[in-house]
């Protein structure tokens, strides 16, 4: 069997493990990744398993895409953790799921700051609970001169609220003098959201069957290609990114132009 070598030249060796790509064009890969990480309930309960069980499940997920992202040198990549809505739901598994949060960091951080990666959340992350913040905002000190892959964490997120807070960010300095109407543009509004500084996802990965954005980067994902696939999140592994990022290769991004 052939491995994926991620550093030895421009292009990966192919892949012999009954993959459906053979090459992975290491020239032409997308500088940010974003992912919905969806379909953990419907994993466990399809094993007549609780849903908490899926999302522990999707941890391991997670950390192989991380792991992937890193080998394969992508700069940036950001996942789907947790909406403005999801509070909607029971407060077990809300619950259940700040937990989580807090144990991957506290298994992870040291493997995740060796990589070299730099962890940082968005969202409104006030409204977190203590616990999940103390640990966030531990992860984001400790890698925060890390050069290695951006690790974005959307948590309590939400791509309407995101807007919303921008244009108030505006508003007010409109209000104080500090910006002229004539002076609002697309880089003044981006840089008053969560994102600021980065570059737009090229790529958007969903799995689970689901085709929608559920609120996810509104403004950021105007220009991105959209990749999704039947696997749920939990049996999300490295084949089904190297999947994606092949389809993403064969597409000519025209940007609105011909």
């Amino acid at each position: 069997m052939l491995r994926l070598d991620f550093f030895s030249g421009r292009k990966a060796q192919p892949i012999a493990d009954d993959s459906p790509w053979e090459v992975i064009d290491l020239s032409n890969l997308p500088q940010h990744i974003a992912v919905i990480m969806d379909g953990n309930g419907r994993w466990a309960v399809s094993r007549k398993l609780p849903r908490t069980a899926g999302h522990r499940a999707g941890m391991s997920a997670l950390k192989e895409l991380v792991t992937t992202c890193g080998e394969l040198g992508i700069q940036i990549l950001t996942v789907y953790a947790f909406s403005t809505e999801n509070w909607k739901r029971p407060v077990d598994e809300v619950g259940y799921l700040m937990h989580l949060l807090v144990e991957y960091m506290e298994k992870e951080l040291a493997e995740l700051h060796r990589k070299g990666v730099q962890v940082r959340a968005i969202g409104e992350l006030a409204e977190l609970p203590q616990a999940a913040q103390k640990a966030l905002n531990k992860a984001e000190q400790m890698t925060r001169k890390n050069t290695g892959l951006k690790f974005n964490i959307a948590l309590n997120y939400g791509g309407r609220r995101e807007i919303l807070q921008a244009l108030r960010q505006i508003a007010q300095k409109v209000k104080t003098g500090e910006v002229d109407l004539e002076q609002i543009d697309e880089a003044l509004f981006s840089h008053c959201l969560y994102t600021a500084g980065l570059p737009d996802p090229d790529l958007v990965i969903r799995p689970s069957g689901e085709q929608r954005l559920s609120n996810f980067l509104l403004w950021q994902c105007a220009y991105a290609e959209f990749w999704t696939s039947t696997v749920m999140w939990p049996d999300f592994r490295k084949q089904h990114l190297l999947e994606a990022i092949r389809d993403y290769q064969k597409r000519n991004r025209r940007y609105g132009g011909l």
